[in-house]
């Protein structure tokens, strides 16, 4: 008897410790760094400073530093002098199921007096200098082979050609221009020049497949003598990996929380499906079947419907007015641990729209559509085609 309670109470301490540990993962904040270039895919070469080795040794010391950070998981898409197709370095970010990708370059100008940051991202720019710098980092498929199979109906040497490949995933949006920012202001606290505002948008292929927030940094030109070599010098590399790892943990703290029991903004986690573009990704395994706890009202989910996603939390909350900023009609639903908080729901999608907007306007800034069919998730790009 005395050794049946001893065997009771090994076991549930052993399933207390499993429970906390799935608990501490589902809770990991997921970073996929990409170091631009690689093996004979150079980038910029000027007065022996080199793009690709640059942009390694940055985000190494950027993935140093995050993995120092607790509840943060960290994997490159290449951590030596390799090279690694674009359409795989998003493959590698979406098999890992990163929060966020982050591709790190050097910029370089036939102007040597060029210099300054920029960080993109992805979108539809009919800018001539951005589409210019698309151009530059897009032409690297031409080293990959069967390129043109691969990335059937899009032309390296005209970026515009993106437009007729995706209709723009507007959900990841906001949450990339905030990374940017971050990004740009950290840069900023460094006394870097901040080149037309910072924050652009071009349509980079590396960006376009990557199914999460994600940004493009240029780190500044190493053509130009100065920054260059400030950007080859091991000074120089660890300030700017100081400065991009601590923007990372800043956007994690403010999206997804510092690990404690406060509420967080998640990322849209639905895969969006294109035909047009021809890949090696691994499928991810859906998650889109949620478990919705509570709701305020139901229509037919034989239908397409749409709500708005205005955070996440480990607690549930009372779905009251009050604790929604005057919001109504607010619904929850349970997914891996997390209670995710909706507002609305309507067949509309310009209905829908008006929804999203009234939720910023009352604060919710990273609120973003989701769209059911059937009671499961579908990417806001299926449900209104």
């Amino acid at each position: 008897m005395h050794n049946t309670y001893k065997i009771k109470i090994i076991i549930t301490f052993l399933m207390t410790v499993v429970s906390l540990s799935a608990f501490c993962q589902s809770n990991v904040f997921k970073v996929t760094l990409d170091a631009g270039h690689g093996d004979h895919d150079f980038g910029a070469v000027y007065e022996g400073r080199i793009e690709k080795n640059i942009a390694l040794a940055v985000v190494l010391k950027v993935g140093k530093l995050l993995e120092a950070t607790p509840q943060i998981d960290v994997n490159f898409t290449r951590k030596t002098d390799v090279f690694i197709d674009l359409i795989e370095r998003a493959n590698i970010a979406n098999r890992f199921n990163a929060n966020i990708f982050v591709s790190i370059h050097c910029n370089a100008n036939r102007n040597t007096a060029a210099d300054g940051t920029e960080t993109y991202v992805m979108g539809l720019s009919k800018i001539a200098s951005n589409l210019e710098a698309a151009k530059k980092e897009n032409s690297v498929i031409t080293l990959e082979k069967d390129y043109k199979q691969k990335y059937e109906g899009f032309d390296p040497n005209s970026p515009e050609t993106m437009i007729g490949m995706t209709l723009m995933q507007e959900e990841y949006l906001d949450n990339s221009i905030s990374l940017a920012s971050k990004v740009e202001d950290a840069f900023a606290d460094l006394g870097k020049k901040i080149r037309g505002g910072g924050v652009k948008q071009a349509p980079f292929m590396v960006l376009h497949k990557a199914y999460m927030p994600r940004v493009l940094i240029e780190m500044g030109f190493i053509s130009n003598p100065t920054e260059g070599n400030r950007l080859n010098s091991e000074e120089g590399q660890n300030e700017i990996a100081k400065a991009i790892a601590g923007a990372i943990i800043d956007y994690k703290k403010e999206y997804f929380g510092s690990g404690e029991s406060e509420a967080f903004e998640v990322k849209p986690s639905q895969k969006i499906i294109e035909k047009q573009v021809k890949d090696t990704a691994t499928p991810l395994k859906s998650k889109t079947n949620l478990q919705v706890i509570e709701t305020k009202k139901a229509i037919d989910n034989t239908k397409i419907s749409f709500k708005v996603q205005l955070l996440a939390s480990i607690k549930k909350v009372a779905l009251l007015p009050r604790n929604f900023k005057g919001l109504k009609n607010i619904s929850v639903a349970y997914e891996n641990r997390v209670y995710k908080y909706m507002y609305g729901e309507t067949t509309d999608y310009d209905e829908a729209r008006k929804q999203l907007t009234e939720a910023k306007e009352k604060g919710y800034d990273t609120a973003f559509l989701i769209a059911f069919k059937n009671g499961e998730k579908i990417s806001i790009q299926e449900a209104i085609k």
